[in-house]
C-alpha cells in the first residue's frame, strides 16, 4: 500500500453551530420537578446495596431522601461529607457499573434510580446557589502537609486535612490545578469549567495553597518535601503513556490519546483543532473512547477503535462502548497493531495482526493482516507511572507504582500516597477521591498521636 496524498488532517471540518451542538453537556442536568419525580422511584432500602458499591461509602438513599423533601442543599451536604468531589464524580463517574448496577430498581425492572443525575442535581444546586462552604475548618493544628498532585486524590487529601486544621500545600506540574478531571476527561462530560469551579469550591475551606507549574522532581523534591513538611502525600497520577513499539511511531499523525484529549480540553476554538478525516484508536479503556467519540465530534468521517481482545475483556464500560457507536464510532476486536505505514514523515495507514487466544488463555497472534488507511492513529494502550521523581528517597515500588498499606501509607514514615500511581490502584476518579480521603486520615490520626 503507498501514499498518493498527504494525510487529510485540517480544522475547521465543521460550523460553529455544530462545534457548540457536539460539545455540549452530554447529560443535561435534572430540572427540579424532574429530580422530584426521580427521587420518588428511590425504595431507600435498608443496608442498601448501592451505597456499597459506591467507592466513597455515600449515604445514596439518605441524599436522595433528602432530594425527595425538597431539600437539595442538605443532600449535597451528605454527599459532600464523603466525597467533596461529589459534584464531578455525578458526571464522570461509571455508575451503570457502581451504584445503579445494583440498584434493586435495576435488578426488577432493568431501570435503576437515575443516582448520578441525582447527585449532580444536589451537588450543582449547592454549588450554583454559593451555599456556605459545608464544613467549617477546625482550629489550626500548626502542622504543615504537601501534597504533590493537584487532580483527585491530592485534592481530597488536601481538602479532608485542612478540615482538620493543617496547613497544607499542594504542588502540581501543570498550569491549572485539577489533574485528570480538567486535563483528561472528554469536554462534553464536563462543560462550563466545572472542574475549576470545583477547585474554588474545595479552596473555601481554608488553610490550602496550590503552587501550580511546579513539579516534583524538578521544582521541588520529594527529599527537601520531607524535611522541609510533617508529611507528605502523592497523587503523581500516570505521567508516561505505552508506546506501541512500532517504526514510525514518532511520524506526524501518531499522537498520545491523553496529549490529544488535555489539548481538546484547553482550546479556546475547537474548530482550530485540526482532526484527520480517517481515524484509528489503538485500545479498550476510557482514554480510547474519549479519543474517539470526541475525534467524531470534531469532524472525523470514519472513527474506528481497534481492540486486542474481545468486547468482555474492554475496560470501557458497555455504556461508554454503546456512546461511542452511537457516534458512528467502529468498534473492532481481536486486532493488534503490528506495523504503521508511513510517507514523507506522516502515517497514511496501520496493519494489525487478527488475535486469539490459544489453549492456556493467552492472546496470540493469528497471522491474518488487515491494513486500515489512517489520517492519523491515536495510542490509547494505558499510561505508566514516572518512579524518577521518587529519586533521593526510599520507597518500595510494586511494577513501578508505589506501593501503601491499607492507610494509604508507603514504606516511607512520612510520605502517604493514593490515586493511579499507587500499585492495585483502579483508574477511577471516585476511587482517587477515596484513597485522598482515607490517606489524609491516616496522616491527621500519626501527626496528632
Amino acid at each position: 500500500m503507498t501514499a498518493t496524498q498527504p494525510g487529510d488532517v485540517r480544522a475547521h471540518r465543521l460550523s460553529s453551530a455544530d462545534y457548540a451542538d457536539n460539545f455540549s453537556d452530554i447529560h443535561p442536568p435534572l430540572t427540579p420537578h424532574e429530580a422530584l419525580v426521580e427521587a420518588d422511584r428511590c425504595y431507600f432500602c435498608y443496608d442498601a446495596p448501592c451505597m456499597t458499591a459506591c467507592p466513597t461509602s455515600i449515604d445514596i438513599p439518605m441524599f436522595i431522601r433528602k432530594i425527595q423533601a425538597g431539600n437539595p442543599a442538605g443532600a449535597a451536604k451528605t454527599i459532600f461529607a464523603q466525597n467533596i468531589l461529589g459534584g464531578m464524580c455525578a458526571r464522570v463517574c461509571p455508575t451503570e457499573t457502581l451504584c445503579e448496577e445494583v440498584c434493586v430498581r435495576e435488578i426488577a425492572e432493568g431501570k435503576p434510580v437515575k443516582i448520578g443525575l441525582l447527585q449532580r442535581h444536589a451537588t450543582d444546586t449547592f454549588m450554583e446557589r454559593e451555599e456556605p462552604h459545608p464544613f467549617v475548618r477546625a482550629a489550626p493544628t500548626g502542622r504543615r502537609i504537601a501534597v504533590v498532585g493537584a487532580g483527585p486524590a491530592g485534592l481530597s487529601c488536601a481538602h479532608r486535612l485542612a478540615s482538620h486544621g493543617h496547613d497544607v500545600t499542594v504542588y502540581d506540574a501543570r498550569e491549572k490545578a485539577g489533574g485528570l478531571n480538567e486535563y483528561g476527561i472528554a469536554a462534553y462530560k464536563t462543560t462550563n469549567d466545572f472542574a475549576q469551579d470545583e477547585v474554588e469550591f474545595i479552596l473555601q475551606i481554608g488553610g490550602i495553597t496550590i503552587e501550580t507549574g511546579k513539579a516534583l522532581g524538578r521544582d521541588v523534591t520529594l527529599e527537601r518535601l520531607t524535611a522541609e513538611f510533617d508529611a507528605v502525600f502523592l497523587g503523581l497520577g500516570l505521567p508516561g503513556v505505552n508506546p506501541l513499539g512500532l517504526d514510525g511511531e514518532t511520524a506526524r499523525g501518531v499522537i498520545d490519546a491523553v496529549d490529544f484529549i488535555a489539548v481538546l480540553r484547553q482550546v479556546e476554538d475547537l474548530s482550530a483543532l485540526e482532526v484527520g478525516r480517517r481515524i484509528v484508536v489503538i485500545g479498550g479503556g476510557m482514554t480510547a473512547i474519549d479519543a474517539a467519540v470526541q475525534s467524531k465530534l470534531l469532524g472525523a468521517e470514519e472513527v474506528t477503535i481497534a481492540y486486542r481482545r474481545g468486547q468482555e475483556h474492554m475496560n470501557a464500560s458497555l455504556y461508554e462502548q454503546e456512546l461511542a457507536q452511537t457516534h458512528g464510532v467502529v468498534i473492532r476486536h481481536w486486532l493488534a497493531p503490528k506495523s504503521l505505514h508511513v510517507s514523507d514523515g506522516a502515517v497514511f495507514a496501520i496493519t494489525l495482526e487478527k488475535t486469539t487466544l490459544d489453549g492456556d488463555g493467552k492472546l496470540a497472534g493469528t497471522g491474518e493482516l488487515v491494513t486500515l488507511e489512517a489520517d492519523q492513529v491515536f495510542k490509547a494502550i494505558g499510561q505508566t507511572p514516572d518512579a524518577g521523581p521518587l529519586a533521593g528517597v526510599p520507597i518500595e515500588l510494586e511494577k513501578g507504582r508505589i506501593r501503601v498499606s491499607a492507610e494509604r501509607r508507603t514504606s516511607h514514615p512520612k510520605i502517604w500516597a493514593g490515586g493511579d500511581c499507587v500499585a492495585g490502584g483502579d483508574d477511577l476518579t471516585v476511587v482517587s477521591v477515596e484513597d485522598g480521603k482515607i490517606a489524609a486520615e491516616s496522616i491527621h490520626k500519626a501527626l496528632m498521636a
